[in-house]
């Protein structure tokens, strides 16, 4: 009797014009990432980013206490308990380090430039790693359009540059991912835990940068799936895997505890959304489904046209495993259980970038490839490219202002620099905003939580305001030391 060989269906190998395909792609990327990379944090989200680098800029300057990162918000408006040592307790401070030490050792570029060369690096390994994964589940073509939309797409290329950490955490994540799907084939016993260990030690990484990660224990709990089929309840190494992942960031949850003062409020980003009208449940509401799928997804990082081949991807048939929709289902997962934060900040999508890159490439490849359902190759090939062009173009309309910033609040910062000491602490009105504070390079409350007197107390110098009106009524009881058609400051 002779045995038939087994041959996987589409497993397609890496050859040198893949090699090609990524270089040239990760040029692109580089180059389009690098548009105002010397940009002041003034930008979109210009609060959030300067919270982050006010804990490295605070590294650099009184010595790397990762156990203690401050930060320049010393109000109790993120945590509701006064925060005199500006603690600053969400991720563990990773990516600050990794940016602070680079300046610290390496000035050759400012701080702001650093962090955002960090969250390039990684992005460019979330790409390559994009690339491989659908090139081995599916085909060359739809590699090269997932990684092409990751890399070209308007939202897609403003928050691969930002200071935030989402992008080091998905790179580390997508590495933890990467290296598993390597062991998951690897016959040689050495190699195997050598691939196993680093995936590990991205995993936790991942874990302590952004905790928000863990909704990819999805993926990875299918490529053990994968390894082990039935028997995985059996297998020591599926256990040991996420135990070893989960126990720093479990120690790190626990310490963080003894300072409450420096831990922001985070129970509302599950359901609630902040509007003018006071904390909305919007917990599956219609405004959720309608600001995710549609306002985000759809518009603002598809740019409409594309969600089409989005949807196709979606539908087809897997070419070799379920393992991409193991991501999809991740990222789903994550939309659901932070339904609040998602609506309320859309740099809360950045954990999704990947499978929405994944699932649209797949979808173009599908459009392509299918010779029988269109009257012209080429001209499907035309369509589904000239698809692509118009949705970036609309998503470009959309994501261009992010890159604005407030020239006005530049020259304001610059006053304050020149009115106030370096060490003195300042009060702003700006409703919790701490991009002033930053752009300033002072530390205090960046809104007025009480009456002056109150802050004063408090050991608060100066009071900041933009309003004519507000300054009129402080002026009846605190000394103005400088004032000008923008600002007007107060000794208190």
């Amino acid at each position: 009797m002779v045995k038939k060989k087994v041959v996987i269906k589409n497993q397609v190998k890496m050859f040198r014009l893949d090699y090609v395909c990524i270089a040239l792609i990760l040029i692109i990327s580089i180059a389009l990432r690098l548009y105002k990379i010397n940009n002041p944090i003034a930008d979109w989200h210009s609060w959030r980013q300067a919270d982050t680098a006010a804990v490295a800029r605070n590294f650099v300057r009184t010595g790397f206490d990762i156990l203690h990162p401050r930060y320049d918000d010393l109000s109790n408006v993120q945590t509701g308990i006064p925060n005199p040592e500006g603690y600053r307790f969400v991720e563990f401070p990773i990516y600050n380090g990794l940016f602070a030490s680079l300046y610290k050792y390496f000035p050759i570029l400012s701080l702001e430039m650093y962090g955002r060369a960090t969250s390039i690096f990684f992005s460019l390994i979330v790409i390559t790693i994009i690339y491989y994964f659908v090139l081995k589940e599916e085909n060359r073509i739809a590699a090269i359009v997932s990684a092409l939309i990751f890399a070209v797409f308007p939202f897609f290329v403003y928050y691969s540059r930002v200071i935030l950490p989402e992008m080091t955490a998905l790179g580390c994540m997508m590495l933890a991912l990467w290296l598993l799907y390597l062991w998951k084939g690897t016959k040689r016993r050495v190699a195997s835990w050598i691939l196993y260990g680093l995936s590990v030690f991205f995993s936790a990484i991942a874990l302590l940068i952004k905790p928000t990660t863990i909704f990819y224990f999805a993926a990875l709990v299918y490529i053990f799936i994968q390894k082990y089929k039935f028997d995985i309840l059996k297998k020591i190494p599926f256990y040991v895997y996420f135990v070893i992942s989960l126990i720093p960031l479990v120690l790190w949850r626990q310490w963080m505890a003894q300072y409450p003062e420096g831990v922001p409020l985070y129970e509302w980003l599950i359901t609630d959304v902040n509007t003018f009208q006071g904390r909305q449940n919007i917990f599956l509401r219609p405004a959720f489904f309608r600001w995710i799928f549609f306002e985000r997804i759809l518009n603002l990082i598809l740019g409409g046209y594309a969600a089409a081949l989005l949807v196709f991807g979606v539908l087809a048939k897997p070419a070799r495993s379920y393992f991409l929709y193991s991501l999809g289902l991740s990222s789903l997962l994550y939309l659901f259980a932070f339904q609040g934060g998602n609506v309320q900040h859309d740099y809360y999508q950045t954990l999704i970038l990947p499978s929405i890159a994944i699932f649209t490439g797949i979808g173009a490849s599908l459009l392509y490839s299918h010779k029988k359902l269109f009257q012209s190759l080429y001209l499907s090939m035309f369509m589904v490219s000239a698809l692509l062009v118009f949705s970036f173009t609309m998503s470009y309309y959309r994501v261009k202002d992010y890159y604005n910033t407030s020239d006005e609040l530049l020259s304001i910062a610059k006053v304050i620099k020149t009115i106030t000491p370096q060490d003195a602490r300042i009060v702003t009105d700006s409703t919790g905003d701490t991009t002033l504070l930053y752009l300033a390079d002072r530390r205090g409350y960046p809104a007025v939580t009480e009456d002056l007197k109150g802050l004063k107390d408090k050991g608060m110098e100066y009071f900041v305001t933009l309003k004519s009106d507000v300054a009129q009524e402080v002026e009846k009881e605190f000394e103005l030391i400088f004032s000008n058609d923008k600002v007007f400051i107060f000794k208190l």
